[in-house]
């Protein structure tokens, strides 16, 4: 699967910011450059945890649209050692783009590729791909947000789906075929993936578990700057 188009995926025009406080989860105070104060919609369901300091730089999307209620996106936020994607709708995009252009070498036998496949049990998975529409393998992908020092960690919150999906890979897996889960380390500063035993223990046990069923892991991490985000390399995992 190869194309001509552009690496990554290009941000719209940005404005930056100042983070006041996270809230309602969906909801995010900001304090613009020009000293306007503004309420952005945070497009992210996560915790967070580790990326969302009050007083860091933000940087926002502005969306002229009347029905939106909030006008301002929120999209990074400049941690000390890296910009962190905020958007989660971004990850499963990105991942589709880049492999759909050849830039994941695990699935460069494959020429065909779904989004948003249905599977029995009333699970959606993230990608479906497959060759000449045979043998296909099913990935489903998560946002990592969460690093300390160097260790990128999922999830930062108990995640019930989570499990859930890692259960339905198994499955199919168990039925013949092939499937994947794909952890997009949204920053740049890591150095390994772990899954974060601490904060959900029963998704690391999954996890491992999964891994010992024949899923396959990849963890991918991202090159970000003000104008863009591209898929930048392969991440090591420890189980």
């Amino acid at each position: 699967m190869t194309s001509t188009q552009p690496a990554g995926l290009c941000f719209p025009k940005l404005t930056r910011g100042r983070l006041i406080r996270r809230y309602k989860r969906f909801l995010a105070d900001v304090e613009l450059d020009s000293g306007e104060p503004v309420t952005a919609h945070c497009p992210n369901t996560g915790a967070m945890t580790a990326c969302s300091t009050p007083g860091r730089p933000v940087y926002l999307s502005f969306h002229d649209n009347p029905k939106r209620k909030f006008k301002y996106s929120w999209e990074l936020i400049d941690m000390p050692d890296s910009l962190v994607g905020v958007n989660t709708l971004i990850p499963n995009r990105l991942v589709y783009h880049g492999i759909k252009t050849g830039q994941v070498p695990f699935f460069s036998s494959y020429n065909e590729i779904k989004k948003e496949v249905k599977i029995d049990g009333g699970h959606r998975l993230d990608l479906m791909v497959s060759k000449d529409g045979k043998n296909p393998c099913y990935v489903e992908i998560k946002n990592c947000s969460l690093v300390e020092n160097g260790v990128a960690a999922f999830p930062d919150a108990v995640t019930a789906r989570g499990l859930s999906h890692l259960k339905a890979l198994q499955k199919l897996k168990a039925s013949g075929f092939s499937a994947v889960m794909f952890f997009l380390v949204n920053r740049m500063d890591a150095e390994i993936f772990r899954p974060a035993d601490p904060i959900d223990p029963a998704y690391g046990k999954e996890l491992r578990k999964a891994r010992e069923n024949g899923i396959d892991i990849l963890v991918w991490d991202v090159a970000i700057d003000l104008r863009g985000i591209r898929l930048r390399r392969e991440v090591p995992f420890q189980l």
